[in-house]
């Protein structure tokens, strides 16, 4: 192969070598761990939540308003980081409530241990 048909072969591999990088940047976004204690943040669910949400396990989906807490951990969009945003910001039609750093990470662990795989 001469140098030209070299070059053009660089570039042609260019793009995918990008592709694979920005993919092998992502997956440590999807495979969060898991700070809190899914057990702790199921008893602090029953206190704290289930005035208004379902909190326990289901095996059916559901359309209540407000979502239970399996609809929401089965959402493709929910993540740690997405319930961490959401679990510390101000909500229309929730109260707000001051949560501690573990208490939200126990939370979030018992959410995230609902989803369905």
């Amino acid at each position: 192969m001469n140098k030209s048909g070299v070059i053009i072969m660089r570039w042609m591999i260019l793009p995918y070598l990008v592709a694979a990088a920005i993919l092998a940047a992502q997956f440590p976004a999807l495979s969060q761990p898991v700070v809190g204690d899914a057990v702790s943040g199921r008893e602090i669910a029953a206190k704290r939540c289930s005035s208004c949400h379902r909190v326990l396990p289901m095996t059916l989906a559901d359309k209540a308003d407000p979502p239970s807490f399996q609809s929401l951990a089965d959402l493709p969009s929910t993540t740690g980081i997405s319930l961490n945003a959401f679990l510390h910001s101000d909500h229309k039609n929730m109260p707000n409530f001051i949560i501690s750093s573990a208490d939200s990470n126990n939370l979030i662990a018992y959410i995230l241990s609902l989803k369905k795989h």
